[in-house]
């Protein structure tokens, strides 16, 4: 049988973490459409994605998964929907620390909502420990309210075992949809 190949998503608002998420679990150099940000009003990022980030990881058996980032401005909204056809799975990152994270988790929900309803989608809180509020149950009320299922996590991005943990509970979601095996990511092979 030759190798598959599985696409994810990461989505979410500017400099919640999708470029440092993805470089923290993909073997090779991700690949990043940065430009300079000229909208230092929204964000005090010096750069910010205008297409995609791009990275993988190869499973047990040969099988890859693909890591797809999407730009965070939704000027660049166009792009999530190109980026998200034929995906398996969407990471929702939040950044806590905005001024309406809750708002932001509304807007990619609703951007995203396909992969939220069918229960192949996992909600990421970066920044929770230094701004805690609204807190992860505010969150999981908001995805209820949304009528979705999704797991709601506090997350650093920055750290790898965080972000395969991220995968890690969204494959078991994919399963759980399509109730047929997908392999996990503790079977990932280790570069």
């Amino acid at each position: 049988m030759s190798p598959r190949e599985y696409k994810l998503i990461f989505t979410g608002s500017m400099g919640a973490g999708k470029t440092t998420a993805i470089a923290a679990v993909s073997e090779i150099e991700p690949c990043s459409t940065d430009v300079a940000n000229n909208d230092s009003g929204g964000h005090a990022k010096a750069t910010t994605t205008a297409a995609l980030d791009y990275g993988e990881i190869t499973l047990t058996g040969g099988d890859k998964l693909r890591l797809y980032g999407t730009p965070g401005q939704s000027r660049f909204d166009f792009m999530w929907k190109i980026l998200g056809q034929g995906s398996l799975g969407v990471i929702i990152l939040i950044d806590n620390s905005r001024p309406d994270p809750l708002r932001d988790l509304r807007d990619y929900a609703q951007a995203f909502g396909d992969a939220l309803a069918e229960s192949r989608a996992v909600v990421g809180i970066g920044r929770w420990q230094t701004h805690p509020s609204p807190s992860i149950e505010e969150f999981h009320e908001a995805v209820r309210d949304l009528g979705y299922a999704a797991p709601v996590l506090s997350v650093d991005v920055r750290e790898r075992r965080d972000v395969l943990m991220l995968l890690d509970v969204l494959f078991h979601q994919i399963e759980a949809a399509e109730q047929h095996a997908v392999p996990a990511i503790a079977d990932m092979e280790t570069p």
